[in-house]
Parts: structure tokens; sequence; C-alpha cells
């Protein structure tokens, strides 16, 4: 019987992961010497030390299977890995599998090619790249009829770049016409990184902070309240303009809103189209990277 301290104590000796502790004690009978040797054959314990490492970089994928699309991101920390082949076929495979999941935890889990577990392969690759790999996140978007577009900005490989868009429009019209202008859509995205789908979804906190900065711009200029009133509602019209997507101008054309897009598509669709929502995701936003100073680090090298 392998006590649960012993699987703790071997995860804090080594910084692999608790199932894979409790595999190296129970393959090991208990010995604890022996299932460090385990775990280092195997690369988890050489990998599980790399986990600390900030990974920044890597792609960001799409997939999409008939009404459903999926959009991940897999960290690396440099882009040299990011170009690597056998990277990218991992990303791929994960956007592929990431369809019929429904979250995160259930990617990591669902079996992959190779009949490891998502999370086992990336700790694999972990110990034979050599750099930290995270699976930071996914999304996935479905339609009862209509189509999920995709467009990848920068490139790198098929459905794979910096930054990724789906965008799910819901229609019994022509799926020609709504793919053709739903790529153009999610490529309006990628550039213009709305914040929300319509003002309904729109962050009421951050509505009601730029509405408290427009008030008192519109009060430092010494005019009536009815006015000031009007003039903190023409601005927050403006607001809506430049981060709601259905009020957005679209950039394609630089003069029609997007709302007016969907409702152009519907006519040549032949149907009523919906704009159900989207999912965009750009490499590394939000995560802190540490910036360090070259010349101090090999200067502490040299000193050490």
């Amino acid at each position: 019987m392998i006590s649960a301290n012993l699987v703790k104590d071997l995860r804090e000796k080594t910084g692999a992961g608790m199932m894979d502790c409790k595999k190296a004690l129970v393959e090991s009978n208990g010995d604890f010497e022996a299932a460090i040797d385990w775990l280092r054959t195997k690369g988890l314990a050489a990998a599980a030390k790399k986990v600390g490492r900030v990974a920044a970089e890597g792609l960001t994928a799409v997939c999409v299977n008939g009404t459903a699309g999926a959009i991940i991101e897999l960290n690396s920390e440099t882009d040299f890995v990011a170009r690597n082949e056998k990277f990218q076929n991992l990303v791929s495979e994960i956007a592929k599998i990431a369809v019929h999941q429904h979250d995160l935890e259930s990617l990591n889990s669902a079996k992959i090619n190779s009949g490891k577990t998502v999370a086992s392969e990336i700790t694999e690759h972990i110990a034979t790249i050599g750099e930290n790999l995270n699976l930071r996140r996914m999304s996935v978007l479905n339609v009862a009829d209509g189509v999920i577009a995709s467009y990848v900005h920068n490139n790198v490989a098929p459905n794979l770049g910096k930054i990724s868009v789906i965008v799910a429009l819901e229609s019994t019209g022509n799926k020609a016409e709504l793919d053709k202008v739903g790529k153009q859509i999610a490529m309006h995205i990628a550039a213009v990184n709305p914040k929300s789908l319509d003002t309904n979804s729109l962050d009421q906190n951050l509505i009601e902070r730029e509405r408290s900065i427009f008030s008192e711009q519109a009060k430092a200029s010494g005019k009536p309240d009815n006015i000031v009133e009007k003039m903190v509602e023409g601005r927050i019209r403006k607001f809506y303009e430049e981060v709601v997507l259905l009020e957005q101008i679209f950039v394609i054309d630089g003069k029609t809103k997007i709302s007016d897009i969907i409702d152009t598509l519907s006519k040549a669709a032949g149907a009523p189209v919906k704009l159900k929502s989207f999912v965009r995701f750009e490499l590394g936003e939000g995560i802190e990277v540490e910036e360090t100073n070259f010349a101090d680090e090999v200067a502490s090298v040299i000193g050490k």
C-alpha cells in the first residue's frame, strides 16, 4: 500500500505530477530512491523542473469540424520551439481533440493518437524539447445550424499562428455565403479586438468606469448639467462603437457597421443570420514576463 505522504514527499522531491509519483512508487514497490530513478528514466522529473519557467511564446490554433469549432493556446518558452514541426504537430492534434471537449480539464484528460492523455503527451514533449510547455486555455463554439468560421493571423502553418479567431453564425441560409462573410468578420475581430459581442454582454464595470471618466471630463467644461449628461451619453455611444463588435465599423470597407453586415448577409444567404458568438486568442496576452538584463545575468554567473 502506497501512502499519501510518500506520494507527497516524492512530488516535493522531484516536482513530478501526483499521478506520476504514485505510479513510480507502485512500479518501484514503495522504494523511494528507485521511484526517483523511475521518474528520471521516463523524463518526468526533468520535465517537472521546467514547469516553473514562464512560457509566453508558442502558438494558438483553430479547428473546425462541421458545426463545432475549437480554439486553443499552447505556450512554450521560446519562439524557436514554436517553429519546431514536432511542436506544431502537437498543437494541431490537440486542437482537433478540443472540438469534442468542453473545458481544459476534459481536454487534458482526453486521449491523443498515441494512446496517451493530452497532459501526458505534453509532459513527454517537455522532456524531449527541453522547454516548459503549458496548455493555457481552450474554447469551443457550436451552432445547431449554420457555420463556424475561422481566421488565423501570422500563420506559421495551416490553422496555427499568433492570433486565432472563431465566429459562430447561426442560419439555415446558404453556407458558402455564411462562411465567406464569417471569415471576413473573423479577420475584423483579429484586427480590432472587440471586448464583447453586443452592448448587453459588455462588462458593466467597464462601462461605469468609462462613464465616470467621461462625466468628470464633461463637468470640467463648466457646461450645465443637462448638457453634461448629453455629452456623456454621446461619449458612451462612441465607446460602444470602439469596443462592441456589432457596433463597430467593418475594417474591410471602413464604413458599414457589423450589425448592418449581418443584415446584408441575411439577404444574400436567403435566411435570417444571427452572429451568435466569437472567441479571439492572442498568443501570450495577459502573461507577465519578467524582464531580465542579459549583462547582469552574465555578471552574476561569472561571479559565482
